[in-house]
């Protein structure tokens, strides 16, 4: 019942975010129980078994919208892992270039095994027609954020 005359579950933002909770906290309980992975560590495993050259953590955050700190304890965890190794750039010391080791790219390999198990299952779930006109939402929610980042900011 609408408050005011304003109806939380028709507020798209609540209603994008429940879904996407939804979505990750089944996936999250799949991959935890097998690899002990936090959502941080398999967001940053995700994020450079993706990319096909070595990334920064800023690179890491932007990719998968992260906060550093959350970025840097998911980097530690999985360098504690063997998973991944830091390199020092060579023109400016400050920076750090993250890569899979080969273990942590047969990490992603496996890990990405089951995230298309788990796709397979959402599909099912949602149907053909769901998937259809969930996926040309989220198109146009992408295409309205990539005109939103395009334009100059008015500060």
């Amino acid at each position: 019942m609408a408050v005011d005359g304003f109806e939380l579950n028709a507020f798209l933002p609540y209603r994008l975010n429940r879904a996407a909770e939804f979505v990750a906290v089944r996936f999250a309980a799949e991959y935890k129980a097998r690899y002990q992975l936090t959502r941080p560590e398999w967001r940053t495993l995700a994020a450079l078994g993706s990319s096909t050259h070595a990334m920064t953590a800023t690179d890491v955050g932007t990719h998968s919208a992260m906060h550093k700190t959350k970025v840097s304890r998911a980097v530690s965890g999985l360098e504690e892992r063997r998973w991944l190794k830091r390199s020092e750039d060579q023109d400016d010391r400050r920076l750090e270039h993250l890569e899979l080791t080969k273990a942590g790219r047969t990490a992603y390999r496996e890990l990405t095994n089951l995230a298309s198990a788990y796709q397979a299952q959402l599909h099912d779930l949602i149907g053909v027609g769901g998937m259809k006109a969930l996926s040309a939402g989220l198109e146009a929610i992408e295409r309205a954020i990539d005109k939103a980042e395009k334009r100059p900011s008015r500060t």
